[in-house]
């Protein structure tokens, strides 16, 4: 499997209360790891035991080549990650207090370019990811070089049609969903007629995210509601990544949509009880 999407350091912090203007408040938990959306899949996808690949771009600094190393000791090849000269690698600090909140540093020279994209190792891959918060021009190249199975992550900002065309699997959170269907969503319903329009131009799987309500997931043959666990949140970043790799590795393994919709609920689940991005799908 290929992922091409983000990679950044990812650095959590963990405290009792944020603290106001020229306030100060103790760090109980701190955290430093490979994140970004697209290494989050693919540390998932490692872990579920699949041979994966990430495409993305890090700085040419010592925190880039840091990432790297972590990658490949995490299982991941990383044969299709640039080192860009003269840009720093991504920063996204998760500040979780009462809920979280998101510091992000991520120059545009660590977002891919159509020339960086390894259109030979896409094409031998049985399932390419391509997480949607790069150019959508790149993300379509990466779509259009693939033999196997396209999962797209997210929503387009341009380019809908043609990426929607290319993709079989489509999954998207509720804002994400809301954007790529042109509906607005308040329940499952709304939903699963949003996610039957989107399926109209391509895919043959479409999962939406519903606030509130849980996961609806639309194929040809059938639809499923599952709704949200009842597991403690500590805090929903990864939530998304994990379901992806969990929804990916299924698939791609050769279950039917309604165990890998499970198996992807499951695997989100399982990282939104800790802080951070990163996923532990070993057991899932």
């Amino acid at each position: 499997m290929v992922v091409v999407g983000q990679i950044a350091r990812d650095l959590v912090l963990v405290v009792d209360e944020v603290p106001g203007p020229g306030g100060t408040a103790p760090v109980r938990e701190r955290r430093e790891m490979l994140g970004g959306k697209g290494a989050n899949i693919a540390v998932g996808l490692a872990q579920l035991g699949a041979p994966v690949q990430l495409v993305g771009v890090v700085g040419d600094d010592d925190t880039g080549a840091r990432l790297i190393a972590r990658a490949a000791a995490d299982g991941i090849g990383t044969e299709g990650v640039v080192q860009r000269q003269d840009c720093l690698t991504g920063l996204i600090v998760d500040l979780v207090a009462d809920g979280w909140r998101y510091l992000e540093h991520l120059p545009d020279g660590v977002l891919l370019r159509e020339d960086d994209v390894p259109t030979d190792l896409i094409a031998r891959a049985a399932t390419v990811v391509v997480q949607l918060q790069q150019p959508p021009e790149v993300a379509l190249k990466a779509a259009r070089a693939a033999h196997g199975r396209v999962v797209l992550d997210g929503a387009p900002e341009r380019l809908r049609a043609e990426l929607l065309a290319c993709a079989d699997v489509v999954r998207a959170d509720h804002q994400e969903a809301e954007l790529l269907s042109g509906r607005k969503i308040a329940d499952a319903a709304e939903a699963t007629a949003a996610a039957r329009d989107v399926m109209k131009h391509g895919p043959g799987l479409v999962a939406f995210a519903v606030d509130g309500v849980g996961n609806v997931f639309i194929w040809d043959e059938g639809e499923l509601v599952v709704p949200l666990g009842d597991v403690e949140v500590v805090d929903t970043t990864g939530g998304g990544d994990a379901f992806v790799a969990g929804l990916t590795f299924a698939l791609t393994r050769g279950d039917g949509p309604a165990d890998a919709a499970r198996l992807a609920v499951a695997a989100s689940g399982a990282t939104v009880t800790r802080p951070g991005g990163r996923p532990d799908l070993t057991g899932c």
